[in-house]
């Protein structure tokens, strides 16, 4: 369902859809877990926080900095205690990288304490999304797409474990947010 530009219902702590736990995006790269994840945040009247950020914040440094330093192990292990910390801080919406939900351990932390939602993409839409960004340091091999489709292979089956699922696509992202929105709305940890 595709809807048409008006008023989104914005959901306060009087709505019937009040957040008790914190709202997780999880899903590839270029899936629009950020742009998607304002959108909802805003709608729900909620913070909006996005691990990579709060990454590069602490870190003092680029995700592909981070990478080039430090090597992907230790990036994860940041990443995950970035993620506990933000599931302490209350009912938010927090977008995660394309990797944090691979860790064990923070997906078992993620379902216990939170409502995720895994944005699915097609490999076209990703391609299209992700080519105008030439810094992500899992996509500097010599094809891309065929690295992507590697990493949608691994991660596809890992990422079905999440609450919910929605289909990202070429549309608004207040499109994807409302179709979010419709699914909490019938989530029995996110009801009041």
């Amino acid at each position: 369902m595709i809807e048409t530009a008006g008023t989104l219902p914005v959901p306060s702590s009087q709505s019937p859809l009040a957040a008790r736990r914190p709202v997780v995006l999880v899903g590839l790269m270029g899936a629009g877990k950020t742009t998607v994840g304002r959108k909802l945040a805003q709608m729900l009247d909620l913070p909006f926080v996005d691990t990579d950020h709060e990454i590069e914040d602490a870190s003092r440094m680029t995700i592909s900095d981070l990478f080039a330093s430090y090597g992907e192990a230790e990036f994860r292990a940041l990443e995950a205690r970035v993620v506990a910390r933000l599931l302490d801080d209350g009912p938010r919406v927090i977008a995660t990288g394309g990797g944090a939900y691979m860790n064990e351990g923070t997906r078992k932390l993620l379902a216990e304490r939170s409502v995720t939602v895994w944005l699915k993409a097609e490999l076209d839409v990703l391609m299209e999304r992700v080519s105008k960004k030439p810094t992500r340091p899992l996509l500097q091999t010599p094809d891309p797409r065929a690295t992507l489709k590697a990493l949608m292979d691994q991660r596809y089956p890992v990422y079905a474990l999440a609450d919910l699922h929605v289909q990202t696509r070429n549309v608004r992202r207040e499109a994807v947010a409302r179709e979010i929105l419709d699914l909490l709305e019938r989530h029995p940890l996110f009801k009041v």
